[in-house]
């Protein structure tokens, strides 16, 4: 067991005797893996980073999540800087 290598999960195809039904009832599948690439266990950074960089760029925000991340971490940078006190008149030209 390496010092920086994660350890994976054990996987068993293991099928009950009487289920008659496609595929392992019993199958660990997360709820958005067939609307997303980004779930995946992909091995590097860079191709974690692009997958999630496609995947924001593709899909439709339909529900305006993205624009509503955007405000959140606005309204938390403005909470921060009134904080520390930060002088906000070196953004308005002096009149």
């Amino acid at each position: 067991m390496g010092i920086l290598n994660t350890r994976k999960n054990k996987k068993y195809s293991y099928q009950p005797r009487y289920y008659k039904g496609e595929g392992n009832p019993y199958e660990l599948k997360h709820k958005f893996d067939d609307f997303r690439v980004t779930a995946g266990s992909d091995k590097g950074l860079k191709t974690k980073l692009n997958n999630a960089v496609g995947d924001y760029k593709y899909n439709a925000d339909t529900n305006g999540a993205n624009r509503r991340v955007v405000y959140i971490v606005a309204a938390l940078i403005l909470i921060f800087l009134f904080i520390i006190d930060f002088d906000l008149s070196i953004f308005f030209p002096n009149r």
